[in-house]
């Protein structure tokens, strides 16, 4: 492989035409432009220049690597310029979040892309075991998760809390448990889980939700409200689930005695240095949660 050092001093030589001129450009000693063109010359096994003095005379095999030449390093040039380029809002950024918190990122979100239209984001809503493995394989470049990672190669550092609320039809203003089993429960992924923590943090003749009615079920976060919202059940649900839905005045929150959150966990590949468009997202995320 052709030493680029010594191509650019040739091509150099070649342009200036003055073994002196070459060293002053270079900022190198004339004997060492010297050098550089001894050693390509015998590398190529062929003579490049003709030399009187300090001036130089190309040989035909001169004048097609000088042609040839220039093109190379401003090609590695440009190689050295695209490899080293870091733009904070050019590319593409891959994230990964449960649906609540997806909600309340998702429009942020935009708002950057719209402020910056080189900036390409990929945000998808998943549970936890699916963001912390892809992760892990590098398919995408954040994730946020409920919980710690569970694999050394993953690190999570918690960002917030997003508080468990308890969601019935707008016309419910007082909640007790005889009303809550006369609602029935309107179930999504997560609905056992948060109610269990909820409801039992806040009623003592709770033990189990599958005690109460399943009134519906939908696997859609921005869908588990509507049936709530028609009258048909409640349900247990995330703060920024609540705060996206469509029709508010729909819905009722009920404040409990006990309140209840579940952290909030940005999940990183472990030691792998960031980009700055990475690094650009993670700011939006930290000042929006």
């Amino acid at each position: 492989m052709m030493n680029p050092i010594w191509l650019k001093t040739f091509c150099t030589l070649a342009e200036v035409r003055h073994f002196t001129r070459t060293a002053e450009r270079l900022y190198m000693t004339q004997s060492g432009v010297s050098q550089h063109i001894q050693k390509l010359e015998e590398q190529l096994s062929t003579r490049l220049v003709v030399r009187d003095g300090r001036q130089i005379t190309l040989t035909d095999a001169g004048v097609r690597l000088q042609a040839r030449g220039k093109v190379l390093l401003a090609e590695l040039d440009e190689l050295a310029t695209f490899v080293a380029d870091d733009p904070p809002y050019r590319g593409s950024v891959a994230l990964m979040s449960p649906g609540s918190v997806g909600l309340k990122l998702y429009p942020a979100l935009l708002d950057l892309q719209q402020q910056h239209d080189a900036l390409v984001i990929a945000h998808t809503f998943a549970p936890n075991d699916d963001i912390e493995r892809a992760i892990r394989h590098a398919q995408v470049d954040i994730g946020l998760m409920t919980r710690h990672a569970q694999v050394a190669d993953v690190t999570t550092e918690q960002i917030g809390r997003e508080q468990l609320l308890l969601v019935t039809p707008g016309e419910i203003e007082d909640i007790s448990w005889a009303a809550l089993q006369q609602l029935g429960f309107i179930g999504h992924p997560d609905g056992v889980y948060h109610a269990q923590q909820l409801l039992g943090a806040n009623f003592p003749q709770f033990e189990h939700p599958d005690l109460l009615p399943l009134r519906g079920y939908s696997n859609q976060i921005g869908l588990i409200l509507a049936p709530v919202a028609r009258g048909i059940g409640f349900t247990v649900l995330l703060a920024f689930a609540v705060e996206a839905f469509a029709a508010p005045s729909q819905i009722r929150v009920h404040p409990l005695d006990n309140a209840v959150f579940e952290p909030l966990y940005l999940a990183l590949p472990r030691g792998k240095p960031l980009a700055r468009r990475i690094q650009t997202v993670l700011e939006l995320i930290r000042s929006a949660i």
